[in-house]
């Protein structure tokens, strides 16, 4: 008998809420909760590099497993305080 492996974590492109406040001092995104690095260079990172900031970004509450985030959501989760259409990449 073979294990059946588990289905890949299916997650939007990008945490991105398009709120996008910097806090000074951490240089973190208030919305999406990613550093300024991460930021910068998210559209060239592999599937792998992105993988251990978004389970960072769900253990801290940012995005859930069906990846609403913290106080925003995209198009098929319910808001806290705002309601975003789309997810910037």
């Amino acid at each position: 008998m073979t294990k059946r492996s588990t289905p890949p974590t299916r997650r939007p492109l990008s945490p991105c809420v398009q709120i996008c406040q910097i806090e000074p001092i951490t240089s973190v995104c208030e919305g999406c909760g990613r550093t300024l690095d991460e930021i910068a260079g998210w559209g060239s990172m592999a599937e792998a590099e992105k993988a251990p900031v978004w389970e960072r970004l769900e253990a801290e509450g940012y995005v859930t497993k069906n990846h609403a985030t913290k106080n925003y959501v995209t198009k098929n989760y319910v808001t806290k305080n705002y309601v975003i259409k789309k997810l910037c990449h």
